[in-house]
């Protein structure tokens, strides 16, 4: 045997459970060591500015609107209880349900024809549709639908050449419109990726067995979608919920959502704690809805 010659284990040595054990803990030491970096980036972008949010909300506006810290209370979660908050609230949560109910149906529709189409030349095309408006700004796409919208955009002469609608920007409808043209495409993805999985010879094994396709559809594709369907459910109302870009410049002043509610109380307002609490409880409502993705079986997008 030579210097360069490494030595084997013997067999009692590998099965000995103290140096198994300790290659181990030798390897999870190394894997940790490799994702450090990954780790700093996500305590310092993501953690922090979490930790930090949270702690003003706990703490006082000072005359200034500076949020003073000594005096620590629960004032700017008190005031999500307001009549005016609960309105806002009440009119994002709206907005955003209305949406998602949109997207899924839309979404399912469109996704359940890409995955059943044969060729796969043309699923690749279809999905490369519905990826292109990822290659644009979405500020840009939103200015577009302004253009779109207002009093000589073609969307409005179109309805006062036909006379079924007017003028529609810096409305609700408006606002709706555009999150579901922004968020449609994710609810699109997570649905293809589900039910392009499905094992089709189980809804055959179904139409063998006298069911209808309605019948088929209900007890055996439709659950098997399911993740997809919470998958997708979660990523559009999440951002539907918070949305700040798009009420801001389709809907104006008159169609306030939780994300200019928010914003304006950390500019105008200058009321930091407030701001915080409320986005604190989006954060809470985003965490509840991973924990509730996972639990449902999302692991299996």
């Amino acid at each position: 045997m030579t210097l360069t010659d490494e030595r084997k284990p013997s067999e009692e040595e590998a099965a000995n459970p103290e140096l198994e054990r300790g290659a181990e803990r030798r390897e999870a030491w190394r894997g940790f060591l490799h994702a450090v970096p990954a780790y700093a980036y996500l305590i310092v972008f993501f953690v922090l500015p979490l930790v930090i949010v949270f702690v003003f909300s706990f703490a006082s506006r000072g005359r200034t609107g500076r949020p003073l810290l000594e005096d620590w209370n629960v004032d700017g979660w008190a005031r999500l209880t307001d009549p005016l908050v609960r309105t806002i609230v009440g009119r994002s949560l709206l907005v955003a349900v209305m949406n998602t109910v949109f997207c899924l149906v839309i979404g399912y529709a469109f996704a359940y024809w890409i995955a059943t189409r044969r060729k796969q030349s043309t699923r690749t095309l279809l999905l490369i549709l519905v990826l292109i408006p990822f290659w644009s700004n979405f500020l840009v796409r939103t200015y577009a639908w302004r253009m779109l919208l207002d009093s000589d955009g073609y969307i409005t002469q179109l309805g006062e050449f036909t006379g079924l609608w007017g003028r529609t920007l810096f409305t609700l409808p408006a606002v709706f419109l555009g999150l579901l043209y922004g968020y449609l495409p994710f609810m699109v993805l997570p649905l293809y990726a589900a039910i392009e999985r499905i094992d089709w010879s189980l809804v055959e094994a179904g139409r063998d067995l006298y069911a209808s396709g309605v019948k088929a559809f209900l007890r055996i594709t439709l659950p098997l979608s399911r993740p997809g369907i919470i998958a997708g459910s979660i990523l559009v109302f999440v951002p539907s919920l918070g949305a700040y870009v798009t009420p801001d410049i389709l809907g104006g002043a008159k169609t306030t959502l939780l994300g200019n509610f928010i914003v304006t109380q950390f500019g105008a307002a200058r009321n930091w704690p407030f701001g915080s609490a409320l986005s604190g409880a989006i954060l809470i409502v985003m965490l509840l809805a991973t924990i509730l993705y996972f639990r449902t079986g999302g692991r299996t997008v």
